[in-house]
């Protein structure tokens, strides 16, 4: 008999003798089907990766061919939801057959029950081509769903239903092709996970991602379509960033992909998510959230299809003119499940194991980002941000050394600004961002000429006193020149004012950018007016006396989102501060 499994090695079957399956097939293995894609074809076998767990399957057990590649569902009812690594939902499955995912589960991706109010935005002659939208729905509060003709269709519309309540597979409008060939629009189409969906013209980075932390926004910002990693231990906080990236960025819709993390994280993923309020709209932030959680107990090779069904949802919406941010954590796990799966396939390891071919899949995740102008001539992002999880902190292992090749931003986690409880711990002297240069023009139009050379002081202040601080440890504080303490106390300000961020706190946990610039402009005030005095040769403690330094480090709190008008008092004391020292 053709078509039969020959061995079973894990996540890994193979076939012998047979020419009925294609390069990156989806394939249904065994009896009860469950969901496997062609990786590899000899003349002599076939070898197959199995996205479930393959237990009880046997030698001998058929292997269904299906004639398409690994795909997406793409259409309304993906927000709000939670699914696996090959888009099956959680949600549903959990009603169905309980806390444990049973092996060849067949539950579609979307709701096919559920009815939207649909509006169809086109009329019978119009000529459509890739990417033209053809009818609107109402997914969440939040997101109107285009639903768009796919890439690889174009025709005449030759039949439109009324407007009304359909569900996700009802036939809204028909299309007919220059060969004559019609083709039934439903609400949602298909499209192959591993495959870019494309697009009219990627346009040059221009703008930054606000995400209200100052560290990020003023020191390393990322762009609008750009890609950062956050590399860090054990403990260090990169789940913890990426929440608060998630939750106050300001892209449209955020993507969450849980890719071989610890069960009990993704569950605080999720109950927080459910819980938080959307601080643009207040309505729910699950309005314009997908989750996609692969824990680490799931199967391997799944985690590995995760993140590539996870940017696939993300260009799906950026095609329809919104700014998407994934946040994909982590990358290091789904290194693992690459590993592993090459091991299995007997490989030749390359370095740690790794498969040689790991820079290559890293570059090919991190180049789907990018701001875009889509078939359909709208404007879009997706904007990638991968935590990275070098075992033991080692940020010269691979996948952390490949990663920087190819992202702008490194935001590097540091242990023991976590353990000091610094947040966010990124450590401002190994971390960079590479999209200074790109922001000119904005930052001069919108925050401020001297925003830029503000920055510049500021990061000289801090890389002073990290060498100040080398000849302390040796000799001492009190033998330093009055000029080289006020780098240290200024740089002290800096980083407990400015760069320590509360996430808890109603006016910290989110800063907008006219506050950062006007923060950033008063630290830089009292050093100026304090090294003048120094300059004169009176003593810094009279300065640090009088308080003005504690001050400067609670303006955080003390002055609210809503009323910058508050810095002006500060301007003053600074000056009345600075004549008490002078007498």
């Amino acid at each position: 008999m053709a078509n039969v499994i020959y061995s079973i090695n894990g996540p890994v079957v193979k076939l012998r003798d047979t020419k009925d399956f294609s390069m990156l097939e989806m394939v249904y293995v065994g009896k009860n089907k469950i969901i496997g894609e062609v990786i590899s074809i000899t003349s002599k076998e076939t070898t197959i990766q199995v996205y479930e767990s393959t237990t009880g399957l046997k030698p001998g057990e058929p292997v269904y061919p299906t004639g398409s590649p690994l795909c997406a569902t793409l259409g309304p009812g993906i927000l709000s939801n939670i699914f696996d690594g090959i888009e099956r939902p959680l949600k549903n499955m959990a009603k169905n057959e309980g806390a444990f995912i049973g092996i060849g589960s067949d539950i579609p991706s979307l709701n096919l029950d559920k009815k939207y109010s649909v509006d169809i935005t086109v009329k019978v002659g119009d000529e459509l081509k890739g990417g033209d939208v053809y009818a609107t729905c109402q997914e969440t509060a939040l997101i109107l769903h285009k639903c768009m003709l796919s890439p690889m269709l174009s025709g005449k519309v030759v039949s439109v239903k009324d407007n009304g309540y359909y569900s996700v597979n009802d036939t809204v409008v028909v299309i007919e092709d220059e060969d004559g060939v019609k083709h039934d629009l439903t609400l949602c189409q298909k499209w192959p996970i591993r495959t870019p969906r494309p697009v009219q013209k990627r346009l040059p980075i221009d703008r930054p991602l606000i995400t209200g932390q100052r560290i990020i926004d003023a020191m390393f910002p990322i762009a609008k379509g750009g890609t950062a990693a956050i590399p860090g231990g054990f403990g260090t906080g990169k789940t913890m960033t990426q929440h608060q990236l998630a939750k106050w960025c300001d892209a449209d819709i955020i993507v969450y992909i849980g890719c071989g993390e610890r069960g009990n994280e993704m569950t605080q993923v999720l109950e927080e998510f459910s819980e938080l309020v959307d601080p643009r709209t207040n309505k729910a932030l699950t309005d314009r959230t997908v989750l996609i959680a692969n824990t680490s107990n799931m199967p391997v090779a799944a985690r590995e299809a995760s993140i590539y069904t996870g940017i696939t949802l993300a260009e799906y919406y950026r095609d329809m003119g919104y700014h998407v941010a994934i946040m994909a954590d982590s990358t290091s796990r789904w290194a693992e499940a690459l590993r592993e799966i090459s091991g299995r396939l007997e490989e030749m390891p390359a370095e740690e194991g790794y498969p040689a071919y790991l820079p290559s899949r890293l570059s090919a995740f991190y180049e789907r980002a990018g701001y875009m102008i889509n078939l359909n001539d709208t404007e879009g992002s997706v904007t990638i941000i991968g935590a990275v999880s070098p075992q033991g902190a080692d940020f010269s292992e691979p996948v952390t050394q490949n990663t920087k090749r190819f992202v702008r931003c490194f935001w590097a986690l540091d242990k023991s600004l976590a353990y000091a409880r610094h947040y966010p711990a990124i450590n401002w002297m190994t971390s960079y961002s590479e999209y200074d240069d790109d922001f000119t023009n904005y930052y001069n139009e919108k925050i401020g000429k001297d925003f830029i050379p503000m920055k510049k002081r500021i990061t000289a202040l801090l890389a002073e006193e990290a060498n100040l601080m080398e000849i302390v440890k040796l000799i001492g504080a009190d033998v330093l020149p009055d000029d080289q303490k006020l780098v240290i106390e200024m740089a002290k300000v800096v980083r407990v004012g400015f760069l320590q961020q509360n996430a808890f706190h109603k006016d910290d946990t989110f800063v907008p950018m006219e506050k950062q610039y006007e923060m950033m402009k008063v630290i830089l005030y009292l050093y100026d007016k304090a090294n003048e005095l120094v300059m004169r040769s009176i003593p810094i403690s009279n300065i640090i006396s009088t308080g003005i330094f504690d001050k400067l480090n609670r303006i955080k709190y003390d002055v609210p989102n809503d009323k910058l008008e508050m810095f002006k008092d500060y301007y003053k004391e600074i000056d009345e501060k600075i004549a008490e020292s002078d007498r």
